[in-house]
């Protein structure tokens, strides 16, 4: 049985999408020959808790914790936020005007966190890892990001020890949809740019979430680009009783940030809701975690408010059932993302696992639509293609009427989260093999 040492920031009682890819890793990684070893900081900064995932930690697996030093404390308190408040990921905001001190925080972020805000967590880690691995060897060493800082622990561990090591990249670094909110300057940008490039091509082997990324990331000059998409755990989504939702119901699951705001389809939810009889009686659009204001302002401003239901977040456990129970299930990809084409968010793959309908707003060339077309598990439309947002909307809601919106998608299997498992420990075998 190999060893591997997994360094990741994201671990239960972590909620949200950041912490399911390696937990789902490390439930089937035994059965592929490799003994994982957790190491992650004992009191991080978590946006979401979610408690019911450590059920999936299989028995007697090793987790090492250390103390990280983030400062979020000193933001919470020059903002007024009490100190058991949480900070939200993606720039989404409850307040409608960010003051200058939010505003201020966020180019701090951005030009002086680099690569981000665990950066402090780098030399403690280093040092202690370093002494750990002396002691208790690992046949590789894998990290996962974002917080990218993550990879630059890795790094200098592989410097020192020369042990192989795996870069899992599950968003982009200076790619992903709110590099550009952080109003990151040249001098910055550089810096971000270079740790990037350094981290490309000092690892042994890189695992992407899509194929875009890994075109990208292989023309930026790394070597050993493997994608092994996000997927969906069987055992998650065997869930009984389920009882579909009455109504038209338009469900997304997820965090919402104001870059994700589908203005598109509530203005033509709208639309209809004036042309058609009984279609705002029977609408509901479910919104299933954090959402922005400027997202229930447009709802409310397009008249569609007695049809919004929000649930600020769910177990992991609820959310699937949640995702049974909908009539269509809402998928949105940022447009004004550099790799719009290459996002593959974890959600589509369970999406496609709950057996309903994906009504997908994006990119209709990229990664996203090809997998709805491959698994004929719904429909894609692009942002401001409000013609074929309303005809999708009214063949869906006709299917709707007549009881016949069903869906059977085709050859998911190789994104269940066992195969995809297997995916990795060839691509760990072979990093030993070189």
């Amino acid at each position: 049985m190999h060893k591997v040492l997994i360094i990741t920031y994201y671990w239960p009682p972590s909620g949200g999408a950041g912490v399911q890819r390696w937990l789902k890793f490390v439930k089937y990684l035994r059965e592929f020959g490799w003994e994982p070893v957790i190491y992650t900081p004992s009191n991080a900064e978590y946006p979401l808790i979610d408690d019911t995932l450590s059920k999936d930690i299989p028995a007697g697996v090793e987790v090492i914790r250390t103390p990280i030093w983030e400062p979020y404390e000193f933001y919470k308190k020059i903002t007024g936020k009490k100190s058991s408040a949480k900070v939200n990921s993606g720039f989404l905001n409850h307040k409608r005007s960010p003051g200058f001190i939010e505003k201020l925080s966020v180019w701090i972020r951005g030009n002086l966190f680099i690569p981000d805000a665990r950066k402090f967590w780098i030399k403690p880690s280093v040092n202690f890892l370093n002494n750990y691995l002396k002691e208790h060897p690992v046949d590789a060493i894998v990290s996962t990001g974002p917080p990218h800082s993550m990879h630059l622990i890795a790094m200098e561990l592989k410097e020192r020890l020369n042990i192989p090591w795996l870069a899992d990249f599950r968003d982009p670094w200076t790619d992903i949809d709110y590099y550009k909110d952080m109003k990151i300057s040249a001098f910055a940008d550089r810096k971000h740019k270079r740790l990037e490039l350094k981290t490309i091509k000092g690892c042994s082997a890189m695992v992407v979430v899509s194929r875009d990324m890994k075109v990208n990331y292989e023309l930026m000059g790394a070597n050993n680009v493997n994608q092994i998409t996000n997927g969906y755990d069987s055992d998650d989504m065997n869930v009984q009783n389920v009882v579909r939702d009455a109504k038209f119901s338009i469900s997304h699951i997820g965090t919402l940030p104001p870059s994700l705001n589908l203005k598109g389809l509530w203005k033509v939810l709208s639309e209809l809701s004036d042309e058609l009889p009984n279609f705002r009686k029977n609408l509901e659009i479910k919104l299933i975690g954090k959402v922005d204001n400027s997202i229930t302002d447009d709802i409310s401003a397009f008249n569609l408010a007695n049809q919004f239901t929000n649930i600020e977040y769910v177990s992991h456990d609820k959310a699937a059932l949640l995702m049974k129970q909908s009539v269509i299930l809402l998928l949105a990809i940022n447009k004004d993302s550099p790799n719009a084409k290459g996002i593959l968010t974890g959600k589509i793959f369970e999406y496609l696992a709950s057996g309903r309908p994906i009504f997908a707003i994006g990119p209709s060339d990229g990664d996203l639509a090809q997998i709805l077309k491959e698994s004929e598990a719904g429909f894609i439309s692009e942002y401001d293609d409000l013609e074929g947002i309303k005809k999708t909307v009214l063949m869906m809601y006709d299917k709707y009427l007549g009881n016949d919106l069903n869906n059977s998608p085709k050859g998911i299997e190789k994104y269940s989260r066992k195969n995809l498992t297997a995916e990795l420990a060839r691509v760990l075998n072979k990093m030993l093999e070189a």
